[in-house]
């Protein structure tokens, strides 16, 4: 129960950290405009059947779970994210939908597709907006194992997590109407992988 608690807390810190400087930019530039939760994406997704959002969906999901089996791969015996999961097994498992959905997924998503990606676009265009968020993406996700791990797998988790940090700004923008919920699930849903991953001790 503490664990849980603990990530209901870290994820109430993380979301209000993650959402500072998007609120005050909505609220100097955009408030009149749409509320904020329209502004940063987290709006039902639109042209769902038009344009097989499912399908696309399900696509980036398979390749980010494959990209967490690699990773958990290359960073086996290491500290991690999930490393405080190990063998907890079912118990942990409360703590590991937290962490993911709001510990992780949707702060990053808030402030990578749903500000990062939105303003740069917006300033010049999509290609660029979607450039820098992923770049960005791909960078706080690979920087931490530069010295654990190594130059070469450090770059490697770099390039894919912004490879897929790309599609999954595509999917948003492209597909779905502008809403980060299909990379909110997607991003979600590999964090669950990686969590129950470890609790389970599995490519430990």
């Amino acid at each position: 129960m503490d664990l849980l608690v603990q990530k209901i807390v870290n994820s109430v810190i993380q979301i209000l950290l993650f959402s500072l400087i998007p609120f005050i930019w909505w609220l100097v530039t955009a408030r009149k405009k749409c509320n904020f939760f329209e502004w940063i994406g987290l709006k039902k997704i639109t042209g769902f059947k038009e344009h097989k959002t499912l399908l696309w969906i399900l696509v980036v999901l398979a390749a980010f779970l494959l990209l967490s089996v690699f990773m958990l791969i290359s960073v086996r015996g290491m500290e991690t994210a999930t490393s405080e999961f190990a063998g907890l097994g079912a118990s942990a498992i409360p703590a590991i939908l937290v962490y993911a959905i709001f510990n992780t997924a949707l702060p990053e998503e808030i402030l990578f597709r749903g500000f990062l990606l939105k303003r740069v676009a917006n300033q010049f265009n999509f290609t660029a907006g979607n450039t820098v968020q992923s770049v960005l993406f791909g960078l706080m996700h690979g920087v931490m194992f530069f010295l654990v791990a190594g130059p070469l797998k450090a770059i490697l988790i770099v390039l894919f997590t912004g490879v897929i940090g790309w599609f999954m700004g595509y999917l948003n923008e492209k597909k779905a109407g502008g809403s980060i919920i299909p990379s909110l699930i997607i991003h979600a849903a590999a964090n669950i992988f990686s969590g129950l991953c470890s609790t389970f001790l599995i490519f430990a």
